[in-house]
């Protein structure tokens, strides 16, 4: 039991030790109601570490601001559910940025392709030709009669690979300084109806797998950024590490739970495994998220004034509608005005240097993503650096107002990836901040659930 306050006796000594301990009391109280307080709003430096106390990880409340960016996590939130989610979930689903130009069939530059799927679903495959709208039904002759049966009775599965001049109207084909693939050589690209092929388990596991990710960070850049290192390498390295999160998000979100049954659903046990457990790929996805959107945000008049023309002219009008809705939203223009501020990057005497070395080991990024095994991962991997590419960009082709020079362009192809990308992301935000406070379920879970967890 605690002791109390000494009896009323012994006169003025005891009437000192009485007034010492009521002191002494209203100290300690005092300090406990400041820690109180300061836990619950300002969380220290090892609880974030440990990604929350109680025994919980993953279990803690992101609150503040994004580090490097100009938004705080709960005004990300907000608009993110209320505004940007709906409107790309609309804008991704039509036909304009439905439809993505690829190679799929590249060699890969770095070593010998051995990844092996362990599932049909890594594939993609032609789409029947009575699928599509008449405008996208100009046949493509490059595969073999044996390929075009593949995924039979897997709709989410099929591909576009049809082309139709009209959709490319009023659009240049230009090479991104950022990336490696040759977007003008037609002859080798496909085309891929996205909404057809979703970002999802595929089974592509093993030493494969994990020499992708290995490769990217060991040549490209640092697993671990040192605190010494440069403002522009620790955004590449958060940038990249944000799109891992991401992709690993998408995994989780849609998984094959029951091989057997084809049952798809929610693995939440490796989504804290993969991401929850570790607050610093939470704060890389959304610090991806807020240099992603402050590109298309300082895109805005460009990307109003583009051609979407997918000769659908009821569908376009709407494409065009969402566009602005998106770019020149009141509520997000009112509550994070400039989501990322690139002007801070590239400022020292060897800027011009350090953009060019940065822009080299992007490139490299990209040419590794020939070498992933799996075809469908290969899609998504080829559209999501583009997009990030596309990105970098857009922030980094700037006159000496920080405005785009009048030399910008972007292809259609860009512009695809740019968005689709920007709704991969808000996709992942959302999920997580969904299900970041659920860790209880999340380690139940992890407990008894028998699911695969070596998927990439």
């Amino acid at each position: 039991m605690s002791e109390g306050p000494p009896p009323a006796a012994n006169g003025g000594a005891v009437r000192q030790r009485r007034r010492r301990w009521w002191a002494a009391a209203a100290a300690l109280l005092v300090a406990l109601l400041a820690v109180a307080v300061s836990s619950r709003s300002f969380p220290s430096i090892s609880s974030l570490s440990r990604g929350g106390g109680c025994g919980c990880p993953g279990a803690r409340k992101y609150t503040g601001m994004v580090e490097d960016c100009c938004c705080d996590y709960e005004t990300v939130d907000a608009i993110n559910e209320e505004v940007l989610n709906p409107i790309l979930q609309d804008l991704v689903a039509l036909p304009f940025f439905r439809y993505f130009k690829v190679k799929l069939w590249c060699d890969c530059p770095f070593w010998p392709d051995d990844g092996m799927c362990r599932l049909r679903d890594c594939s993609v495959c032609e789409c029947p030709d009575n699928e599509f709208p008449e405008p996208f039904k100009k046949p493509y002759s490059g595969l073999s009669p044996e390929n075009m049966i593949c995924q039979e009775g897997k709709p989410e599965a099929t591909v576009d690979r049809t082309l139709d001049t009209k959709v490319f109207k009023g659009w240049v084909e230009t090479d991104n300084p950022w990336t490696s693939d040759d977007e003008t050589d037609n002859a080798e690209m496909t085309y891929v109806n996205l909404q057809l092929n979703p970002e999802r388990y595929t089974g592509y596991t093993g030493d494969s797998a994990r020499r992708i990710w290995d490769a990217i960070y060991k040549e490209n850049c640092p697993k671990y950024p040192s605190e010494d290192m440069c403002q522009e390498k620790k955004a590449l390295y958060k940038l990249i590490s944000g799109l891992h999160s991401s992709i690993s998000v998408h995994i989780a979100y849609d998984y094959l739970l029951d091989e057997s049954a084809n049952l798809w659903g929610h693995n939440l046990s490796l989504l804290h495994d993969r991401v929850l457990k570790y607050p610093e790929r939470v704060e890389n996805l959304y610090f991806t998220y807020l240099f992603v959107l402050r590109a298309v945000t300082k895109a805005a008049d460009y990307l109003e004034q583009a051609e979407y023309n997918t000769g659908n002219p009821e569908e376009d009008l709407k494409t065009q509608s969402l566009v602005r809705q998106l770019l020149y939203n009141h509520k997000l223009r009112s509550a994070c005005p400039l989501p990322f501020d690139e002007a801070k990057l590239w400022q020292g005497e060897n800027g011009p240097e350090l953009k060019q070395e940065i822009q080299k080991q992007f490139r490299n990024i990209s040419a590794i993503m020939d070498c992933v095994g799996c075809e469908k991962c290969r899609l998504w991997g080829k559209l999501q650096v583009l997009g990030l590419g596309t990105a970098l960009k857009i922030l980094f082709s700037v006159d000496g107002e920080n405005n785009l020079n009048q030399q910008f362009q972007l292809q259609r192809n860009e512009v695809i990836a740019l968005v689709n990308l920007l709704n991969r992301l808000s996709e992942s935000v959302k999920f997580v901040h969904e299900t970041g406070s659920s860790s209880q379920e999340i380690i139940k879970q992890q407990s008894f659930s028998p699911l695969q967890k070596g998927a990439s």
